[in-house]
């Protein structure tokens, strides 16, 4: 999580300097819109350093659905909506040992984890999920966020069924497969998270173990 939402708080900070520097329209030209080529022009000009091996396009670049989901603010036409479903679902890649349940104890650490994927992070960084920044998930810890839903008792609350735990492993893999224009970064897809982390914040959710469950 913490690569794509430090990625599109970076472009919030970019694109409030470019607007800043328009020039405000008058009465008279208040109707015509600002050119998006101008502000592309702006946009790439407050990226003056990239990190080693970043390029500009691959950052800020959308694929279809991110164009889809920006064009409608995140409410997509139904047909959209199914299109979306079914091409993401498509980019879920399962382990292949068929097991989708790691460590717990990792998961707890990938959760808080809020490093990676960010200017001020070493090469090598290992980035974690943050998932607390938008969900309850142990009932012990008093800091999370609202954006998603609460978490707690979750795998307890599906009856720890094989299709929930393999369900959740995919939306954590790519949550567009279950709910377009998501808010939830696509972890899997785009490479944020490992597939033995992504296993690992599955236990976290669906181990009995887990301070999530008790």
């Amino acid at each position: 999580m913490t690569s794509t939402f430090t990625t599109y708080m970076g472009l919030v900070t970019a694109l409030a300097t470019a607007i800043a520097v328009v020039t405000l329209p008058t009465a008279t030209d208040a109707a015509d819109p600002v050119s998006p080529a101008l502000l592309d022009t702006y946009l790439k000009a407050t990226f003056k350093k990239l990190p080693e091996g970043w390029t500009w396009d691959a950052r800020v670049a959308q694929d279809e659905t991110q164009r889809i989901c920006s064009e409608t603010r995140n409410k997509p036409s139904k047909d959209d909506a199914a299109k979306i479903l079914a091409r993401e679902a498509a980019t879920v890649q399962y382990p292949a040992d068929g097991k989708f349940i790691g460590s717990w104890k990792d998961g707890e650490k990938i959760s808080q984890n809020g490093r990676g994927g960010q200017f001020s992070d070493e090469p090598g960084t290992v980035s974690g999920g943050n998932c607390y920044a938008c969900h309850q998930m142990a009932p012990k810890e008093l800091s999370y966020g609202t954006i998603g839903p609460s978490l707690l008792n979750y795998g307890r609350s599906k009856g720890y069924a094989e299709a929930e735990v393999k369900a959740a492993y995919a939306k954590i893999y790519n949550a567009q497969s279950a709910v377009a224009c998501s808010n939830m970064p696509r972890f899997g897809f785009h490479k944020v998270l490992t597939e033995q982390q992504m296993k690992d914040v599955v236990a976290y959710l669906f181990d009995p173990e887990s301070p999530v469950n008790k």
